[in-house]
């Protein structure tokens, strides 16, 4: 059976109630139940947590699932804090040994310190922006996608672990524009992508 470890990292602030979220959740364990030859763990950063048995989370996960809003173009704070505490509490403990380099060649193999080689991960993102703020010519994003634009030091992150990137999804124009229809449509998207993606 596969273990997923899913962490939902739509903090609760301000005008975000992460509300899209937990629906991404709630889609989750639609998919990944154990009829489907799954084992689900989920993180809910809002709530109490303690560094070493997230640590454990991630050790004992095959695929780790990160869903996260973008707010000013970066992480939530508190998601951040989350894993500034949780990769850090890792060292020497499953997620990472060291930053990959020997002191007798101090300039070669940064980043091939990692402890979770054989586990993947993926990314969903949500996003007031419209999809075509990243791809028309002239519009906001240059052009550049989302994975190799505003969340590319993500993925460096966990390429750091030694974890494999799997296909993730983004979900745009989720605040002028979030009707039910495009909820819908996007659930239908969704549960298709982990199909395709994700075999148990």
């Amino acid at each position: 059976m596969k273990k997923i470890f899913v962490i939902n990292g739509g903090q609760h602030f301000a005008h975000s109630g992460g509300k899209f979220n937990k629906t991404l959740v709630d889609w989750d364990q639609i998919f990944f139940n154990k009829e489907n030859g799954f084992e689900l763990n989920i993180t809910d950063i809002n709530e109490p947590y303690t560094a070493d048995e997230e640590v454990e989370k991630f050790v004992n996960a095959d695929i780790i699932i990160y869903h996260t809003p973008i707010w000013w173009f970066g992480l939530p704070h508190k998601f951040k804090e989350y894993l500034d505490l949780v990769l850090t509490a890792g060292h020497r403990k499953g997620i990472y040994y060291s930053d990959g380099r020997k002191s007798e060649n101090p300039n070669l193999n940064y980043g091939k310190g990692g402890s979770m080689q054989g586990k993947k991960y993926m990314l969903t993102t949500t996003w007031n922006a419209p999809e075509t703020a990243f791809t028309l010519e002239g519009e906001f994003f240059n052009q550049t996608s989302v994975d190799n634009g505003v969340m590319f030091g993500f993925h460096r992150m966990n390429a750091f672990t030694g974890m494999e990137k799997i296909g993730g999804f983004h979900f745009h124009d989720l605040e002028k524009n979030a009707t039910q229809e495009r909820i819908s449509n996007y659930q239908s998207l969704y549960l298709e992508h982990l199909a395709n993606k994700i075999q148990p």
